[in-house]
């Protein structure tokens, strides 16, 4: 395969209301069918008046940009001092939701097109029906990666060519069946496009030829057949955010579960004979981590005696004794209580939830609490 990466050069700023279709084949009089159109997002929102119009400077300005970035947010992902990563309404997760004051006027802000994978077929149904060449459409903006410093171009929208190059189930040249490639073409043609574009050369619109013989007779998916699944998503947090909501949570896990009543009489049964193996070895460490040396703290699969004294059946499953040997003082039963909430946090961070019951304590037996997991 031979790529060549071409700009569209002279197509001049872009306002409300313009034929971008026209604007780019008076420009690009050699477009070919086939060729593949990497158009960046600013120029489509720009076109389609996707404007905001704001104060040029002061704090008026910062208030305005935040009221316009929460109304373009689904919700708040990460979050550090002024930067902020959201999710937007169309699914990306990027900085400050796409809003982009660069290559516009002072007074104006751009955000994201409305619906980028309409746009680019809109875009490319105009190239064909009005000038007639059939080309690919992708519609770029730029973002950043975890873990990786630098920024990239990477598809919003798309039509005309498949979004993902699905290689599952190919053989590799050594023999092996490739299980989980796919790879994201129109992220990788996005970036291609870039190199020719640049940031500062009022270059928005690049053409790459030699991948596509001819485009595909229908839209496709679009660029949104690559926004993760909420369910697959492992990293749907940043480090801080998954850490508050963690805590948030453990208060409340396990609060479906029945307490035991004052009297220790069971206020329902449970079943929770089938707790995995795996939490309770998580438990057995986060205690050993957590808590206060002086106190107590055991996790073994629920006895008679335990039994008897939480007032809950035996199929309570696994639980987690904390015992203050003695008499204790005020000072240790709050040293108890605070052990107690500080393992449901760390219990809750590793997955394990767990109910907390204070039963009466026998004769004797000083302070006394259980986690039923």
């Amino acid at each position: 395969m031979k790529l060549e990466i071409l700009p569209v050069l002279g197509l001049g700023d872009i306002t409300p209301g313009d034929d971008l279709a026209a604007l780019i084949a008076r420009a690009a009089p050699w477009l070919r069918d086939g060729d593949v159109l990497v158009v960046t997002s600013k120029i489509i929102s720009k076109a389609e008046g996707r404007l905001v119009d704001v104060p040029v400077d002061g704090p008026e300005r910062e208030t305005a940009r935040e009221e316009v970035l929460t109304a373009e947010t689904a919700r708040v992902v990460a979050r550090r001092g002024p930067t902020r990563i959201v999710q937007t309404h169309h699914g990306f997760v990027m900085a400050a939701a796409g809003i982009d004051a660069s290559n516009v006027d002072p007074s104006r802000l751009v955000l994201l097109p409305k619906d980028p994978d309409a746009s680019a077929r809109s875009l490319r149904a105009a190239l064909r029906e009005r000038h007639d060449v059939d080309v690919a459409v992708i519609v770029s903006d730029t973002m950043g990666r975890p873990w990786r410093n630098g920024l990239t171009d990477v598809a919003l929208g798309a039509a005309g060519i498949g979004p993902i190059r699905d290689h599952r189930g190919e053989t590799d040249p050594y023999g092996n069946e490739l299980q989980l490639t796919q790879m994201a073409v129109v992220d990788e043609l996005a970036g291609a496009g870039e190199l020719v574009k640049g940031k500062c050369d009022q270059v928005p619109v690049a053409v790459v030829r030699g991948y596509l013989r001819t485009p595909e007779a229908a839209d496709g998916p679009g660029a949104a057949a690559l926004v993760r699944d909420a369910e697959l998503d492992l990293f749907s947090l940043g480090t801080a955010e998954a850490r508050a909501a963690g805590l948030r949570a453990a208060g409340t896990l396990g609060d479906d579960l029945p307490s035991a009543a004052p009297d220790g009489a069971a206020a329902g049964p449970v079943d929770r004979a089938a707790v995995d193996r795996a939490a309770v070895d998580r438990a057995v460490a986060v205690v050993a981590r957590v808590v206060t040396p002086g106190t107590e703290f055991r996790v073994a699969a629920a006895t008679a005696e335990i039994t008897a004294i939480a007032g809950w059946p035996a199929s309570a499953g696994t639980v987690v004794t904390c015992h203050l040997p003695g008499t204790p003082d005020g000072a240790a039963l709050v040293r108890l209580g605070a052990d107690l909430h500080r393992l449901r946090a760390a219990l809750a961070a590793e997955g394990v939830a767990s109910t907390l019951l204070v039963p009466p304590a026998p004769t004797g037996a000083g302070g006394h609490a259980l986690l039923a997991l």
